[in-house]
């Protein structure tokens, strides 16, 4: 059984610069799983952080099930992330790291349960991000460049 995405935070490779990637199970509820498989997550403005050494996921929108009743879930609640305590001990020394934060990437289904793809990352300055615009763009001028020379 392969992988199947569910969203990714696409904002996140441009506002960060990722070091380091880290594959971590969420605990959800049924209600939650169910809204999930109509693909109704939006992680762009999640992070995770260490809260009494347990790793745990903020912001994170799961739309209420449609078909659910008075025991639907909140949308935004905390959601706790499973990890080894090894790989969570080492998030909490490099959180603790300053300007380092912990982002959502991307969520997957994967053997059927989801997965979600934290980073490691540390802001970029405007400049960093006018670099990214300047390469985005020429990537974008020499393939039109190329393939018009095909013809």
């Amino acid at each position: 059984m392969g992988t199947k995405l569910i969203t990714e935070n696409r904002k996140a490779r441009f506002n960060y610069e990722i070091l380091e990637q880290l594959e971590v199970g969420i605990v959800l509820f049924g209600t939650e799983v169910k809204s999930l498989r109509a693909g109704k997550l939006n992680i762009n403005d999640s992070y995770a952080l260490v809260q009494t050494n347990e790793l745990v996921l903020l912001n994170a929108n799961i739309a209420a099930y449609t078909h659910g009743n008075l025991n639907n879930h909140d949308p935004l609640r905390t959601r706790k992330l499973l990890a080894h305590r090894a790989e969570i001990n080492r998030l909490i020394g490099l959180s603790r790291e300053k300007g380092l934060t912990l982002i959502p990437l991307r969520a997957y289904w994967k053997d059927g349960k989801v997965k979600l793809e934290v980073g490691v990352g540390r802001g970029k300055q405007l400049h960093d991000k006018r670099q990214a615009i300047q390469e985005r763009d020429w990537n974008r001028d020499r393939a039109r460049i190329l393939a018009e020379s095909r013809e």
